[in-house]
């Protein structure tokens, strides 16, 4: 009887087919009804369960309550507190536009439960009762006989007791493509993961080819399929790298706000004598001039608009925090399959008795040529290479499809390893169509993994030798070699010798080591006197397979994309690690990786899954700090790789394809997914969708991250270029006790910070990748947005120049008239408030000169184009409109506390943006000959 802990899979592989219904609790003829309802009721229903999830309407009010989000509050209210109705609600605007915009582009990422629901078939053939019945999916019980046959989704993890010409899709759970041979016998190895033992079958894969019969031994959750859904569902959503710096800048830039306001409040109570509500909203003022209230909108701004640049080279982001978190990757966990390689199988050599043939081209379209010491054969020139790849592509089921309404490309119906075949006889100038009608095929002993070989018998054209029929046979070397007695040398048929064997079986090995996989040809004409039996149906392969004549060998490989290995380069000059994690063979993922570059030792760590499952967790820690390939893995092995990079530090990016890589791809800080041979499950767990399934598209990405985080910081460092002029004046008037009159007015302030130097700080989010970014370490996690180099550049350099240029202006007009000896009343005097704006306008036009040198940290701003940035330029434009409609437009005046200026005014202004960029691009002169002096040191 079975209990709620199910027969081990292990257990269950090992039985002959006959004890298996015994060992689930079942028989030939099913369950009977009242066995399935009773096991049901203990064992819960075929399901993928989904989590509860949190309420729709705290994640949205969630995007309102963050610590930025509240000092935005804050400053609204301030600005109310100013009598600037206006400018709060401006502030506020700024905070539910972006918390609505927040909430709109994350909705979308957990939906991979669903996806993964979808993926399930709703009815299943079984029999119960001694009888085929059709039944929901959910109802599928331990001990249920299923019925499968071409097509079917299977629903649950089950034993095969019958099996014919049975293949499975299994890529939802492996990532790899190929169909793989399902078989009824008993499996005794040990060293097989559950993926690759041939009589088990799993939920969530279909059937490719054949028929069989199958009875369940797990359901629901506890299926492979359902612990993949675990994991994902059970993934706890972080914060990225970007999100956990903008809490702490919030922090950062609350402390030094909230320092100088009460700094401020105190100096104004106790210096000039000011009353305590007036003190309260200098103060506050004060406060607000340090929140940046543009950040947000920054962020936001510079994230979209590296989404929309990155959507033209292939790369649609899902979360907009992602992008950044791609800036920051430092280890890139990618799969082989589709992403490295072409997914797309190619001969690349031939090999025959005495002599080798290069295969040009890859992928399916057979464009390519054979080639031998740099001269074009055709088949028609070689009978043994033209009898090599007809038996070979006449050997197979699969077909190539031209392009065509559905595919711009060409692809294959049936096992891409047979489909190459095919291309390749194409390319020798042999059409495989036209020469299967001519020699028909009459009978097939299909693949199986005992034998690991395929036959066909075929009717010849023209009798050869006193009969026209033919058997092909391709299949591993080894095994074809021990068939042959004979071998085809330059057109004629001799003895095999051993030491001819000797030399197959070192092509053969010499293919395997550079990891390509090998398929060896023969054939025999089955004449009347060996006594071959006259009906078709007595073939059997013990008939057939023998006396075979060897041909020679085809070789073939996944070709890597041709771009993968200048993008792995560029990985590296960045300072990202990549590390393979396939379900590909270790020898085969070596080779790729040495090819395009991911190891470069000669004898890199490769490690299987069964290897990862006896390693512990301090091991594996100490191997990932090497050059390391992880083959045959199972999806919590992944995942564990993933969370053991994430425990030492590495900002980890795993791309996927598969329902196995769902769980991998929902842990790592950036999960991107195939988008031409990605599962749905596979994009809804991702961050990112690769359109072009490409890899060198995610170094692409990476760029465009690292370009908003440089963004991010050019603004925040124009933003806070400001603060110390509007700092300063205040400081004047207060230490002076105010001797000097308050050269700029709250409401001044205010207009600098959420006005006039909105625009242009916003056209630097849209800033492009600087040159030479790629060439930099990905940066410290340790490192933070506003570091002690950004606060001196900022508040002591461009702050510095900023302050002496406001002061000048202010004290310019104010020596013109008379002051000191006349002291000017801060009430109504125009002259005073002429000063005001002067100094108001002096910190504007200073930030003119300051945003183009902010755009570059350390090229010349000339080099990139002084105009080049369109954003910034109808920022500036944008500027000097408001900065003249609160000189020259009466109601602005009177709110604002500004008068007109005069012609003389605007050309002392007008000397302002030249000189800071002027200053600033020779700082950057002396900076960029300091780093090539120390380079020639080196």
């Amino acid at each position: 009887m079975v209990t709620e802990n199910a027969v081990k899979e292990e257990t269950i592989a090992k039985l002959p087919a006959d004890k298996v219904y015994a060992a689930l609790g079942s028989n030939v003829g099913g369950l009977s009804r009242s066995q399935a309802e009773e096991r049901q009721k203990k064992l819960g229903k075929n399901l993928i369960e989904e989590k509860k999830k949190k309420s729709i309407i705290l994640i949205f009010l969630g995007n309102f309550v963050h610590l930025m989000a509240i000092l935005l509050w804050i400053g609204g209210a301030v600005a109310f507190l100013a009598g600037m109705p206006q400018l709060g609600i401006a502030v506020w605007l700024v905070n539910v536009i972006n918390g609505v915009f927040s909430f709109w582009q994350e909705h979308r990422a957990g939906k991979a439960t669903d996806a993964l629901r979808n993926m399930l078939p709703s009815y299943a053939r079984v029999i119960r009762d001694g009888e085929e019945q059709k039944i929901l999916a959910e109802d599928l019980i331990i001990g249920d006989i299923i019925l499968l046959e071409e097509g079917d989704k299977i629903s649950a993890d089950a034993r095969l007791v019958e099996s014919s010409d049975l293949q499975v899709d299994q890529s939802t759970l492996t990532g790899e493509s190929n169909p793989v041979r399902k078989i009824k016998d008993a499996v005794l190895k040990d060293d097989l993961t559950k993926a690759e033992t041939p009589n088990l079958i799993f939920a969530g894969t279909s059937v490719s080819e054949g028929n069989g019969k199958a009875v369940v031994m797990e359901i629901g959750m506890r299926t492979e399929f359902g612990k993949i859904a675990g994991l994902t569902q059970n993934m706890k959503e972080v914060q990225s790298p970007l999100q956990k710096e903008l809490n702490r800048l919030t922090k950062q830039i609350s402390v030094i706000a909230i320092s100088f306001g009460v700094f401020f409040f105190v100096a104004a109570l106790l210096l000039v004598k000011e009353p305590m509500a007036s003190s309260f909203i200098f103060a506050l003022g004060m406060i607000v001039a340090f929140i940046p209230e543009g950040l947000l909108p920054t962020v936001t701004l510079s994230l979209a608009m590296a989404v929309q640049r990155m959507s033209k080279r292939n790369a649609l982001v899902k979360k907009l925090s992602s992008v950044e978190a791609l800036g920051s990757t430092t280890v890139i966990c990618t799969d082989k399959t589709g992403t490295l390689t072409q997914n797309e199988m190619t001969v690349n050599h031939l090999w025959l008795a005495g002599r080798e043939y290069e295969v040009t081209g890859v992928g399916y379209s057979p464009n390519g040529k054979i080639m031998t010491g740099g001269k074009t054969v055709s088949a028609s020139e070689d009978n043994d290479m033209n009898l090599l790849l007809t038996g070979a592509a006449l050997c197979s089921n699969a077909r190539l499809l031209p392009p065509g309404e559905e595919s711009a490309r060409y692809t294959v119906l049936g096992d891409p390893t047979e489909a190459c075949l095919g291309v390749a006889a194409e390319k020798a100038g042999i059409n495989v169509a036209k020469q299967s009608e001519l020699t028909p095929r009459l009978r097939e002993l299909p693949f199986e993994s005992r034998r690991k070989r395929m036959t066909t018998v075929h009717r010849l054209q023209k009798p050869i030798e006193g009969t026209r029929l033919i058997a092909y046979v391709k299949g591993a070397p080894k095994e074809i070699m021990k068939l042959s007695n004979t071998i085809r040398i330059n057109g004629t048929v001799t003895h095999m010798e051993e030491e001819m064997r000797s030399r197959i079986m070192d092509a053969n090995d010499n293919y395997a080591r550079q990891g390509l996989r090998v398929l060896a040809v023969a054939y025999r004409l089955l004449k009347k006197e060996d006594n071959i039996p006259a009906s078709m149906s007595a073939y059997t392969p013990e008939i057939i397979e023998q006396n075979m004549t060897f041909v020679g060998l085809v070789v073939m490989a996944d070709p890597p994309r041709p771009e993968v290995a200048a993008a792995v380069e560029e990985c590296r000059h960045a300072g990202i690690r990549i590390i393979m994690i396939t379900g590909d063979y270790g020898l085969t993922a070596e080779s790729i990786a040495k090819r395009i570059g991911i190891v470069k030792g000669a004898n890199p760590r490769v490690v299987s899954g069964l290897e990862l499952e006896e390693m512990s967790d301090e091991q594996l820690k100490k191997y990932l700090k090497d050059e390391i390939i992880f083959a045959r893995v199972a999806p919590e092995q992944k995942l564990r790789v993933v969370s053991n990079l994430q425990e030492l530090g590495e900002i980890v990016a795993v791309t996927g394809d598969g329902v196995n890589d769902s769980p991998a791809l929902k842990k790592a800080d950036i999960g991107v997914a195939m988008g031409i041979a990605g599962t749905d499950v596979a994009k809804e767990a991702a961050d990112m969708i690769l359109t072009d399934d490409n890899f060198a598209s995610i170094v692409h990405a990476i760029e465009e991250g690292r370009a908003v985080y440089s963004n991010i910081r050019k603004f925040l460092l124009y933003i806070l270029n400001s603060n110390m002029p509007e700092a300063v004046p205040s400081a004047l008037f207060l230490f002076s006790r105010g001797a000097i009159p308050l050269p700029l007015t709250v409401m001044q302030i205010l207009t600098i910070d959420l006005g006039t130097d909105m625009m242009p700080a916003l056209g630097l989010g849209t800033e492009k990748p600087e040159k030479g970014i790629m060439d930099q370490p990905p940066r410290d996690p340790k490192e933070t947005l506003l570091n002690k180099k950004l606060i001196i550049k900022a508040f002591l350099w461009y702050g510095m120049l900023g302050s002496l240029a406001s002061a000048f202006s202010y004290f310019f007009v104010n020596i013109q008239n008379g002051w000191p000896d006349i002291p000017l009343a801060s009430g109504n005097n125009p002259v005073y408030f002429r000063a005001t704006t002067m100094a108001l306008a002096a910190i504007v036009f200073s930030q003119i000169g300051a945003v183009f040198n902010c755009r570059t940290e350390k090229q010349s701003a000339f080099k990139v184009g002084l105009f080049k940035n369109k954003q910034v330029n109808l920022g500036i434009i944008i500027e000097i409109i408001l900065i003249f409609a609160l000189v020259y437009l009466p109601p602005l005046q009177s709110v604002f506390h500004t008068a007109p200026l005069l012609l003389s005014d605007w050309l002392l202004l007008c000397i302002w943006p030249p000189l800071v960029l002027l200053f600033e691009e020779v700082r950057k002169l002396w900076l960029r000959n300091k780093k090539q002096a120390g380079s020639k040191n080196l």
